[in-house]
């Protein structure tokens, strides 16, 4: 009840920003609630930082509306920033200033931060505060981003592709980061071509295709829609239990070569566990499709949104 009734964080009602030539963001309907972490999953091109840019008033929407609580994210777009940590897919270039006088100077627009919250979350990613930004790898700048999206403690979180360019341990610590910042109160948006990235860390997740939201859904929805192309080698004079793998459930595209078998995993992996059951396996790798070889997988080219939606 009280979840209902609460004000909600992000509340778009058909928000389009229509480029030409099919390209853009079209009708977008979408309720993001409160202490919520909302993925918002789409391959590269759907329309996820257009999205992003109309909430944070960069650019004006064609038509519609969007809300950031209770708030219009085109008339009260200075009242929308303060509520808001925001990083972007693209970091602003800030030439020879070093990190922490970037942080002073945007640190100073919002009347201060905590310093001790800034040298933690700067120590969190091993992030020199000392040397100037043209000198910042990429990953360093996305780390310096992530630094002033959270410094001030904001009530909302809107983070565009937010690990790019991190390497799998500081990815780690960015996970670790936005769940203790859910568990503190605030809510977070954050997109992603990504999907295992989603997986680590979100309530629900809402897929956007060409410019249009084609479904909401809750991670056990997500893992059912998600599979693995894997390559299973046999020792050599070996048993190949190709019959068992075609019949265990979920496993599609199979073929053997020689004593290697292909063949594509959707869903739990435990039939394919108790087929190779006795196997000699001497070697198993396994691949994440793209975003994209999903949506091919899933959804027909020919399909309308209206009919993914269903």
């Amino acid at each position: 009840m009280l979840r209902e009734m609460a004000v909600a964080a992000i509340r778009t009602s058909k928000l389009s920003k229509d480029y030409g030539h099919g390209h853009g963001l079209f009708e977008l309907d979408l309720e993001v609630s409160p202490r919520e972490v909302f993925g918002y999953l789409g391959p590269n091109g759907a329309g996820k930082s257009t999205t992003i840019r109309c909430l944070m008033g960069l650019i004006q929407p064609t038509f519609g509306s969007a809300f950031i609580f209770g708030l219009d994210c085109r008339r009260d777009s200075v009242a929308v920033k303060r509520k808001v940590g925001y990083l972007p897919g693209e970091m602003p270039q800030f030439g020879s200033l070093r990190g922490k006088e970037v942080i002073a100077y945007l640190g100073g627009m919002r009347g201060g931060v905590d310093p001790k919250l800034v040298r933690s979350i700067a120590e969190r990613f091993s992030l020199d505060l000392g040397r100037r930004f043209r000198e910042y790898s990429s990953g360093n700048k996305k780390k310096l981003g992530i630094v002033l999206a959270f410094m001030h403690k904001p009530d909302l979180l809107i983070l565009d592709e937010p690990t790019g360019g991190l390497d799998p341990l500081n990815q780690q610590e960015f996970y670790k980061l936005v769940g203790e910042t859910r568990d503190a109160g605030a809510t977070i948006f954050l997109s992603s071509h990504i999907l295992s990235e989603v997986e680590h860390v979100c309530d629900r997740v809402g897929i956007i295709r060409s410019g249009r939201l084609v479904k909401v859904a809750d991670l056990d929805e997500i893992h059912r829609i998600r599979f693995h192309r894997l390559e299973l080698e046999f020792a050599p004079g070996s048993e190949v239990p190709e019959a068992a793998i075609r019949s265990a459930t979920g496993v599609e595209d199979v073929v053997v070569s020689d004593h290697t078998i292909t063949c594509t995993m959707k869903g739990t992996f435990d039939p394919l566990l108790k087929a190779l059951a006795g196997a000699s396996v001497i070697n198993l790798v396994s691949h994440e499709p793209s975003l994209e070889e999903i949506f091919l997988t899933y959804y027909r080219a020919d399909e309308t949104p209206e009919a993914i939606a269903r």
